[in-house]
């Protein structure tokens, strides 16, 4: 019954495999290898044009080095508050960056308002050389909350980030979750709906150790080879993390196993409302809130449940925040079993 994250399971079997087949001879190392060259081609059949592919080993990563890439260090970046590059990355944006500012802002759901974002880039335009000038807008998909842009939010976003000369980067660690969800395309809610840079992730949904850095116009990653690397992120036998992804996205694997750990979380969260819980955020990923009264948590803990209690900051201005609950985060993998469900579901209804 573990449901603190999809980082707590294990490589999906395909994914394995392949390291497994790649663990034979001789390939030239730092990307020079024939599984880098041909993923860098998939990438492109992927996003329906031209980009231009970084492999790296962790998301923290795949965040810092192209927030870095698109934003001066006496520059910004605007993200939501409770991001995850603005509170679980150890301020890696901002050491990559060389002294970049991150800018939380607030609003509902996870997700930045295009009224709250315009008036950001207001507030942090102009008066130069004193202030730092926005230069990023950074999206989550799905978002901290378990929730998600539609194609024509990011165009909007987009729209005013671009109107104001920003950037738009998209962490997306669990964008596979979210493109499921959206039963979309990934150019709809990529570049043709305005982001530049997106952080493509893969170890959430099964790889060992995977994300990918996509840039849709490879003229804007100019020298990034060289900020990887300068970075510590080349790997050196490359092809292992080449062959991962190449996995990961064949015959619509990664897709698959998006689906089913949304599925899951689906299942549970049915289960939780049929206990009279009430669920924070409405279930569009792989991410389940509940308010958990603190006795109904420690019976769940003791029976070996396994989540996370977030923090009730979290719960600003939402209607659903009550004085003695607390808020939990369930998360479903493409681990995750109607077993495994179906035991904790017990233990609610006792």
């Amino acid at each position: 019954m573990n449901f603190a994250s999809d980082n707590t399971a294990g490589i999906a079997p395909d994914i394995l495999d392949a390291l497994a087949a790649a663990n034979t001879g001789f390939a030239l190392g730092y990307g020079n290898d024939p599984a880098t060259r041909a993923l860098e081609r998939q990438f492109s059949t992927l996003f329906e044009r031209e980009v231009a592919v970084f492999l790296v080993p962790t998301g923290t990563a795949a965040n810092a080095l192209s927030l870095a890439h698109l934003t001066p260090p006496w520059a910004s970046v605007l993200c939501h508050q409770q991001s995850h590059i603005m509170t679980d990355e150890c301020g890696a944006p901002e050491f990559f960056g060389g002294g970049l500012k991150l800018i939380g802002l607030p609003g509902e759901n996870g997700k930045l308002s295009p009224a709250t974002v315009e008036a950001a880039i207001a507030r942090y335009s102009g008066h130069r050389p004193h202030q730092v000038n926005a230069a990023a807008l950074s999206l989550t998909q799905a978002t901290e909350a378990g929730t998600l842009y539609r194609p024509a939010d990011i165009a909007g976003l987009a729209e005013i980030a671009h109107k104001g000369g920003l950037k738009v980067h998209m962490d997306g660690a669990r964008f596979a979750n979210a493109l499921v969800r959206l039963n979309a395309g990934p150019a709809e809610v990529t570049w043709k709906a305005g982001v530049d840079v997106l952080s493509f992730g893969a170890t959430k949904g099964g790889a060992m150790a995977a994300e990918a850095v996509v840039f849709f116009d490879p003229a804007i990653a100019d020298a990034m080879h060289e900020r990887r690397k300068r970075g510590g992120h080349l790997f050196s036998k490359h092809r292992f993390l080449a062959v991962q992804m190449e996995a990961f996205l064949r015959d619509d694997y990664w897709l698959r196993l998006a689906r089913h750990a949304n599925g899951m979380a689906d299942r549970l969260a049915e289960h939780l409302r049929a206990a009279g819980l009430t669920l924070v955020w409405p279930v569009e990923a792989n991410l389940v809130f509940a308010l958990l009264p603190e006795d109904l948590d420690r019976k769940l803990k003791a029976a070996g449940a396994s989540y996370y209690v977030r923090r009730a900051d979290m719960l600003a201005g939402n209607a659903a925040a009550a004085d003695g609950l607390l808020l939990a985060r369930f998360v479903t993998s493409f681990a995750t079993t109607e077993e495994d469900v179906a035991r904790f579901s017990a233990l609610l209804d006792r």
